[in-house]
């Protein structure tokens, strides 16, 4: 049975390929780090790079340490003969976002996207306080966890959640990962350790690490040429809510689940969900946002919650869920990339893969 698209071209997932996760990479420069992967996803489909019609990366400056840093990870990609490329300084799950509206203009039929993050030469709590509101808030530099916890603590008030429910969900993730992830950087029986910031313990909390990330994007026939079970793009859409923590409820995502239902969703059930929640906490407000029941398998992978490399997270997410359709693994898929403080910024595409 063919799968229905809400657009007007065919695209779809066609290789998926990561580094493993580790705590820190001093040997590697951010260009040693991402080769393997191109040379891996890229020999998943056959193609040389001069066959691919876009290019776009996610990263950041702030974790390189200098400006325009992403200019030397082309190096790994290889600019010559000049390639179309462009870059976000977002996660890469954005960067994919990029090349699919490139692909559905018609000015491409595929596209690498890659991304990747050095998370360990700098305090990394500190460095995300610059997303926040330059005015008011980033003077009192809370950091990453201090403003997850507040999350936590609301949803605790709120009767949505409780310590040990939240014990439950960092103890599930990593032992998925170490059932099926070998590119993990935490699994198995991590323990949950002492308060980093109350109600949040280290087990609540993301590993700081560093890794990278590459798909390949495909439209149509050349899809169904390259992979033998394409994860069709059949939705995705993205959304965003205020940048003052105080005009939101820190107990819901409105605009996850706005960007759902511009995905179509919630138009037939999914069986698998990769969430991009770093916190315990975060994937509580997931879940009910995107009406997740019990029957889902939910980061399989293990999640953030079991590696975290800084703007490739949300592209993997999206990676792991495809994967699971080339395998047979899954039917219908929900790929869920965050960015910012407490689930600011959230991106939702839904994939399928063809049936029987």
């Amino acid at each position: 049975m063919a799968t229905t698209h809400r657009y007007g071209r065919e695209v779809a997932v066609v290789a998926f390929a990561q580094s493993d996760h580790r705590r820190r990479t001093d040997e590697l420069s951010e260009v040693e780090m991402v080769m393997p992967v191109l040379h891996q996803v890229l020999a998943r489909t056959g193609l040389k790079t001069g066959e691919i019609g876009f290019t776009c990366s996610g990263s950041s400056d702030y974790l390189a340490g200098r400006a325009f840093s992403f200019t030397m990870t082309l190096d790994g990609v290889g600019a010559w003969p000049p390639i179309s490329e462009s870059h976000v300084e977002m996660d890469g799950a954005w960067a994919l976002y990029e090349a699919w509206v490139k692909i559905q203009t018609g000015e491409a039929d595929t596209a690498l996207v890659y991304a990747y993050g050095k998370s360990s030469p700098g305090p990394v709590r500190d460095v995300l306080t610059r997303q926040l509101d330059p005015y008011y808030l980033a003077p009192l530099w809370p950091d990453s966890v201090a403003l997850a916890a507040l999350q936590a603590q609301a949803l605790i008030d709120a009767g949505e959640t409780d310590e040990p429910a939240l014990a439950a969900i960092g103890a599930r993730s990593r032992a998925s990962a170490g059932a099926g992830n070998p590119h993990a950087q935490l699994t198995g029986a991590v323990p949950q350790g002492d308060y980093q910031v109350r109600p949040l313990r280290t087990g609540d909390c993301p590993p700081i690490g560093d890794g990278a990330a590459a798909v390949i994007l495909a439209a149509g026939d050349t899809a169904r040429r390259l992979c033998e079970r394409p994860a069709w793009i059949t939705g995705i859409d993205h959304r965003i809510e205020a940048h003052a923590l105080g005009l939101r409820d820190l107990t819901d995502s409105p605009s996850t689940r706005t960007a759902a239902e511009h995905a179509g969703l919630f138009e037939a059930p999914v069986d698998t969900a990769e969430l991009h929640a770093p916190f315990s906490s975060q994937e509580v407000v997931l879940r009910k946002a995107l009406g997740l029941d019990d029957a889902v398998a939910v980061n399989p992978s293990g999640g953030a919650l079991a590696a975290n490399p800084i703007m490739a997270a949300g592209l993997i997410r999206i990676g792991e869920a495809a994967a699971r359709i080339h395998r047979g693994a899954s039917d219908r898929a929900v790929a869920h990339a965050t960015s910012g403080p407490c689930l600011q910024q959230n991106l939702v595409a839904v994939l399928e893969g063809d049936r029987a």
